[in-house]
């Protein structure tokens, strides 16, 4: 083959022309000492605060602690790939989750990664977002003033929460926080149909921090029976895995649902619970050397709190004019924190910095479990700061008075137990009282809608239930809910529109508690009559016996 010199050159000069060097700078350190999740590198000088760190073995971290000799960070992953010595490359960005539709029905850790075994999620680069970002500034909220119905009679009638609220859940162990976060996402089935591309459906994120996986499967197989896991996203920092993906999933999953809030839909967010997503920040803090204070915890534990439930919002419908980082205006995070408290105590620190930063709080005793009165809420000292704002017009009206009562009730009881003579108010007021207490019970994963409820306290707060026995109140409540949703179909409708419940909704409520109350007694008799006709049905098994035995 014959090689011509000018064609040789030509080719040469072209592949020079053409030529783009690429040559990219890389901050690189070396791990000094590595131990319990926690890596200290040295080497990293352009290294920013939350940067993501790349470590050997595929192994990441993030920067937490700049200082002047060097950075510590805490490590995402198995920690035994990293060893001493090891190479560390800075990525040049923060700390971000993928976010978007294709993350609902999906169950991922603090970083977004699936482990639910259903296949990867292909997500684009530009649905990456930090997941430490600013909260809505006051020009960029409206109030509070649209409700967010959770289906827990005792909560939508009394400690109403609106969306773009932060309401805290706080009690003892086993007392039934997390059953009322599991009703309230399934009561949003009711919203949109459980479509979450209908614009109407409010969208749910669990955020699991320091729970055993067995509950976590337990809630996601619940949810997926019940047709709610398509609107939920589930993040889970369980108690096996390192101390920093339990503080991290929380900011993860607010980030999710500042994706949708961004583009004008309603969410809820539930973080499960903060004590222990405190105590697993705690932990890593006092491996990065940080100062202790109070009970041990850091000086920001409460600026971890703060910022994170600052970003619960409901934003004005103006928002994008303020600020092009909202698409759509309008749309709103609603905050369901849980807090687990030690023998009731709710002075220690993290429940009093919750309480401070959120926007009321509901109390859920220990007693008042054990004694059968689910859900246990505390109405003495559970309170709702935006209160009757986010509700409906028809509900304020027939359940202003409920608080008042039961508060009453609680207080009256007390004295009513050493037996002394009671005059007729105080005992109007047990009667009435010992009533609703049986009204506001629910069984768990049984959310009511809010018309039913509406016509429920009715019947409650009216008198309509002063001369039945309160035994029988819970199948009264299944009769009646039963003969509503078929015989009153407009009445409801007209409880989710109206200002007041006019005169004829109430004739025809009234009528049907009363057929109500007669069916439930009707039912009740019956057997007793027969016992009383039929002495034999009475008599003790071994006297028929005895008589057997004597005609035999």
């Amino acid at each position: 083959m014959d090689l011509r010199p000018a064609e040789v050159t030509s080719i040469l000069e072209k592949e020079i022309e053409s030529y783009r060097g690429q040559s990219a700078l890389q901050n690189v350190g070396t791990v000094l000492s590595v131990g319990d999740g926690v890596a200290r590198v040295w080497g990293l000088d352009d290294c920013m605060m939350n940067e993501l760190l790349e470590f050997a073995g595929g192994v990441r971290g993030v920067a937490l602690n700049l200082e002047e000799d060097n950075v510590g960070c805490v490590l995402l992953g198995d920690v035994t790939k990293v060893k001493e010595g090891d190479q560390v490359k800075t990525t040049g960005r923060i700390l971000s989750v993928p976010t978007g539709d294709a993350l609902l029905g999906r169950v991922v850790n603090a970083l977004g990664d699936p482990i639910d075994g259903k296949g990867a999620l292909s997500i684009p680069a530009e649905d990456y977002l930090p997941i430490e970002r600013p909260a809505p500034s006051v020009v960029e909220r409206q109030p509070v003033k649209e409700p967010l119905q959770t289906g827990i009679k005792a909560i939508d009638t009394m400690i109403p929460i609106g969306r773009g609220q932060r309401e805290l859940i706080i009690g003892d162990r086993q007392t039934g926080k997390t059953a009322l976060l599991i009703d309230t996402i399934l009561n949003q089935k009711t919203t949109g149909g459980g479509d979450p591309k209908n614009p109407a459906q409010v969208l749910c994120v669990y955020v699991a921090m320091g729970q055993k996986q067995a509950t976590v499967v337990d809630l996601v197989g619940r949810l997926e029976k019940a047709g709610a896991l398509a609107y939920t996203i589930v993040v889970s920092g369980a108690a096996t895995e390192e101390a920093s993906m339990q503080y991290l999933a929380a900011f993860s999953g607010v980030t999710m649902a500042e994706r949708f809030r961004d583009e004008g839909r309603h969410v809820v967010v539930m973080y499960d619970d903060l004590y222990k997503q405190a105590l697993a920040y705690r932990q890593v803090m006092l491996l990065l050397r940080r100062p202790p204070g109070r009970e041990a915890f850091p000086g920001d534990v409460f600026n971890l709190h703060s910022r994170l439930l600052e970003r619960a919002a409901k934003l004005s419908d103006e928002a994008p004019k303020i600020n092009p980082r909202y698409k759509k205006g309008g749309g709103s995070i609603t905050a369901l924190p849980v807090v687990e408290t030690q023998e009731g105590d709710v002075s220690a620190y993290i429940p009093t910095n919750v309480i401070s930063i959120t926007d009321g709080q509901i109390f859920l005793e220990s007693s008042l479990f054990n004694s059968g009165v689910r859900p246990a809420v505390n109405v003495g000292i559970s309170v709702s700061r935006v209160g009757g704002n986010a509700q409906l017009p028809t509900m304020k009206k027939i359940a202003g008075g409920l608080r008042i009562n039961l508060a009453q009730f609680r207080e009256l009881a007390a004295f009513a137990q050493f037996g002394s003579d009671l005059d007729k108010a105080t005992q109007a007021t047990l009667t009435r009282g010992e009533r609703l207490v049986e009204l506001l019970k629910q069984p768990q994963y049984q959310p009511v809608p809010v018309e039913l409820q509406i016509m429920l306290i009715h019947a409650g707060t009216s008198g309509g239930l002063d001369d039945f026995p309160p035994k029988l109140v819970q199948e009264f409540e299944k009769a009646f809910v039963e003969g509503a949703r078929d015989g009153l179909p407009d009445v409801a409708k007209e409880l989710l529109t109206a200002k007041a419940l006019s005169d004829g909704a109430k004739a025809k409520l009234d009528a049907l508690i009363k057929t109500t109350k007669a069916q439930v007694l009707a039912t009740h008799a019956e057997p007793e009559a027969g016992k009383e006709k039929s002495p034999a049905a009475s008599q003790p098994a071994a006297a028929k016996k005895d008589k057997k035995q004597g005609h035999a």
